[in-house]
């Protein structure tokens, strides 16, 4: 804490010293090795978003051909094993837990008389293979939150009402304090499609934070054919109260659901440029490696996601800057790269880093993600994420106007925070920025956003490389600032 309490003052003066250093031609190739460098990348992409590599779904024949390829490529650069890990050289396992819902039932009991609702009408999910909460009590709590005491919940199901924004950290609390089942109870019918179409195919879990939690949802309007109408309507009113308090109703309450469950290991790959000097801590380069594979059905005439923007544009950016960094050393510091498993799922690989990392999370002296980059030309504004959260905001703002780029539309870039991989080890304390064209203008990343992201026309052909050609060369010379303590102590 203290070096990077240091760092937090010393940066304002390093970084005017950086940019009285750097000049626009530090930042600028000739236009033969800006082609060969679009070149290299556009290979990458090439392999990496091909039929042949399947999409890249983690746990598939996809994933083996991708860690393959990018070791193959870094270690002809100089890189080796990052993983600190005799044991499993390059890969650090990261175990996951694929589900996939398959049924559920809502039923109440009231007085000897048993109503399950339709099926149109509510849903429950769980992760385990199958939960059962058999007639316990049902309490209704309205809009309550973590006050609630354990002793209120403990073995009942809990009625809660939905609340945009809120919702899933109202639930969690529930769960937390005892709750045996959660009921969310919604709007309309509507919506419990919705939210059957957006579990209905497989999610993947981190094996160390799973939730065998079991959570329902059911209508407004099949709530009140049960506990009748004018009752409902009374807890409804109760539950805006300030002073509302949870009610402990006469109905017992089962819930039900079953998924298909498969446990298996993907990985995240983790390579490392030595650094002369132990002690001086790394530099982090990252992007996540994975896409959806297989994505439509039989019916589809393409049924392949193949994500060439998304990402292998990120780890073709991560290759030949490393490429290049390997070039200008040795540095100080180690260079790591990190290529993540199952961001698609929620960042999944990013946090089992973080959660087990190489080195202590502390000698991270800075991060850069690279994820999503091929969509600008040359000369775009600079996306800025993570802007005003690190310690590293003054000397990555003097080499942008130092390259003379202009930094980009800040409310987009804040817009993708905790979208992507960084925001894991951000979380964790990490300085990460995400420093790309590809989010400097909310017309071009919106339009990539409605047309090819996450859909099999996301492919190697047509894609725009200029942007992040320029990205790498400014990423080049401000990392190369970094990874040298006399310049970045």
């Amino acid at each position: 804490m203290m070096r990077k309490a240091t760092q937090a003052i010393l940066v304002g003066a390093l970084a005017l010293f950086a940019s009285a250093c750097a000049t626009i031609s530090d930042y600028e190739v000739s236009d033969r090795e800006f082609a060969e460098i679009e070149s290299a990348m556009r290979g990458h992409i090439e392999v990496l978003a091909s039929d042949e590599f399947e999409g890249r779904r983690p746990g598939t024949r996809g994933e083996e051909l991708t860690l393959d390829y990018l070791q193959t490529q870094l270690e002809q650069i100089g890189f080796v094993s990052g993983t600190n890990d005799p044991g499993n050289a390059w890969r650090a396992p990261v175990p996951l837990v694929s589900t996939m819902p398959v049924d559920s039932r809502i039923k109440f009991a009231r007085r000897g008389r048993f109503t399950t609702l339709d099926q149109e009408a509510s849903v429950a999910f769980t992760t385990s293979r199958r939960e059962l909460v058999g007639e316990a009590e049902l309490i209704f709590v309205g809009f309550a939150r973590e006050e609630m005491p354990p002793e209120e919940l403990s073995g009942r199901v809990a009625l809660m009402l939905s609340e945009p924004g809120e919702s899933p950290a109202r639930r969690a609390a529930l769960f937390a304090n005892g709750a045996a089942a959660v009921i969310t109870a919604v709007t309309s019918a509507d919506t419990i499609a919705q939210i059957r179409a957006a579990v209905a195919s497989e999610r993947l879990h981190l094996a160390s934070e799973e939730d065998a939690s079991l959570s329902g949802f059911a209508t407004y309007e099949a709530l009140a054919s049960v506990i009748g109408q004018s009752r409902w309507e009374l807890w409804l009113e109760a539950a805006q109260s300030d002073d509302f308090e949870p009610v402990l109703t006469d109905f017992k309450a089962t819930v039900e659901a079953s998924s298909l469950r498969r446990e298996f290991a993907s990985h995240n790959l983790i390579g490392r440029l030595p650094g002369t000097d132990p002690a001086a801590g790394a530099i982090l380069l990252l992007g996540h490696w994975d896409h959806f594979g297989v994505c439509r059905d039989e019916t589809a005439p393409d049924r392949l996601c193949n994500g060439a923007v998304d990402n292998a544009s990120g780890m073709a950016v991560i290759i030949e800057l490393s490429r290049r960094l390997a070039q200008r050393g040795p540095f100080d510091r180690d260079i790591y790269v990190l290529g993540t498993t199952a961001e698609e799922w929620g960042l999944l690989g990013a946090r089992a880093f973080a959660e087990s990392p190489p080195l202590p999370l502390e000698e991270i002296v800075a991060a850069f993600n690279f994820d999503t980059v091929a969509l600008a030309g040359r000369g775009s504004p600079v996306g800025f994420i993570g802007e005003g959260r690190t310690p590293l905001d003054a000397i990555i703002l003097e080499h942008i106007a130092a390259s003379e780029r202009e930094v980009g539309d800040r409310e987009i870039a804040s817009q993708f925070l905790a979208r992507q991989d960084g925001w894991a080890l951000l979380q964790e304390g990490v300085p990460t920025v995400l420093l790309s064209s590809a989010v400097g203008q909310q017309g071009l990343v919106q339009s990539y956003l409605s047309t090819d992201y996450h859909q099999p026309s996301d492919e190697a052909e047509g894609i725009s490389l200029g942007g992040a050609i320029d990205d790498l060369l400014l990423h080049e010379v401000l990392i190369s600032e970094l990874a040298n303590t006399a310049n970045y102590p």
